[in-house]
């Protein structure tokens, strides 16, 4: 898709913690309202939380189905076990919780009880990369490297309300188990409505000659409206959008890839183990020779202070895109 099923329009403000967008139009909770919306018709849906159901957007699941969801406590492998012993029994658990706790605390249950046995289970990880001021002990900026790591794992990283909410449906839809990242609260609108998800599958939403920018999750944003703005600058820049980091779309990467000169990640994690190092591997395989620049976060925790401030510092505005490509050698 080159251009077409992209929001243009900026009505709203940035919402709450995760200051995710750049004053677009909003949509709150779309995650609890797209499963409360799934529940209806799909009996076998269950909500459960770590204790941070306010805080992960499930609860319009569970005032629509109070009896359909269930609080484990702080306990996040019990939370995963619980998980799994439902889906057992032939229910499809949602589980909810930060996406530090569902990987460093519970990474073996995660592994182990799910997907070894490619149980029918999707966690929906809030709070990912820099979405949060609250330091390196909230803050997911190591997510998707762990978490593709795990065989059989579906890993998402979508980019909007309108994907969030198409991307719940799909894994509701698929068969195994599901890392989703999750942006909470008010949460910026980028593509229209009826966008399509398909997991697995990257999309091309804007054509370009000079520059390609690889984006995934939230810097997708901002790699749209830095190519807006580099148009005006004489700069035609590509941007592929990677929403399923799991399984990687390497065949939309190899030929987005040779349509342009020069090749941008961009990416709310840390630049080693995620979309920048897939990237890479899937040029190295298809035998691709090009210079990858990698915008993401550096390898160190980061420190507590205000979202759009850290945000700013570590790169991860459209300013920073746009100054990332000025700088580089075009021909």
């Amino acid at each position: 898709m080159s251009g077409g099923g992209i929001k243009a329009g900026r009505t709203l403000a940035m919402g709450q913690d995760e200051a995710v967008g750049g004053g677009r139009q909003s949509v709150e909770a779309p995650f609890g309202r797209a499963l409360a919306r799934l529940g209806q018709s799909r009996h076998a849906i269950v909500g459960l939380t770590a204790d941070l159901g306010k805080y992960t957007d499930i609860l319009p699941f569970r005032d629509a189905f109070p009896d359909r969801f269930f609080n484990v406590g702080m306990a996040e492998q019990n939370l995963v076990a619980v998980a799994a012993g439902l889906a057992r029994t032939g229910k499809v658990p949602f589980a909810t919780t930060y996406g530090v706790f569902a990987t460093r605390r519970a990474y073996d249950f995660v592994a182990i009880a799910l997907a070894h046995s490619n149980l029918n289970v999707k966690i929906v990880a809030g709070l990912p990369g820099l979405t949060t001021g609250y330091g390196g002990t909230h803050q997911a900026i190591e997510d998707l490297a762990l978490m593709r790591m795990i065989p059989g794992l579906t890993v998402i990283d979508p980019c909007d309300a309108t994907e969030i909410e198409a991307a719940t449906e799909a894994i509701a839809e698929h068969q195994g188990p599901v890392y989703m990242r999750l942006m909470r609260g008010s949460v910026p609108v980028v593509f229209e409505p009826g966008y399509k998800f398909e997991i697995g599958k990257a999309r091309r939403l804007r054509e370009g000659s000079d520059v390609g920018v690889v984006a995934t999750g939230f810097m997708t944003e901002r790699a749209l409206d830095a190519a807006e703005a580099l148009q005006q600058r004489g700069i035609s820049v590509g941007v592929l959008h990677v929403p399923t980091i799991k399984p990687f779309d390497a065949a939309a990467v190899t030929e987005f890839a040779a349509s342009v000169d020069h090749i941008v990640t961009a990416e709310n994690h840390v630049m080693v183990g995620g979309l920048a190092s897939l990237v890479v591997e899937s040029l190295f395989e298809a035998g691709i020779a090009k210079k990858v620049t990698r915008i993401g976060l550096p390898d160190r925790y980061i420190e507590c202070g205000a979202v759009p401030t850290l945000q700013a510092k570590y790169g991860l505005t459209t300013e920073a895109v746009v100054a990332t490509i000025t700088g580089l050698e075009l021909a």
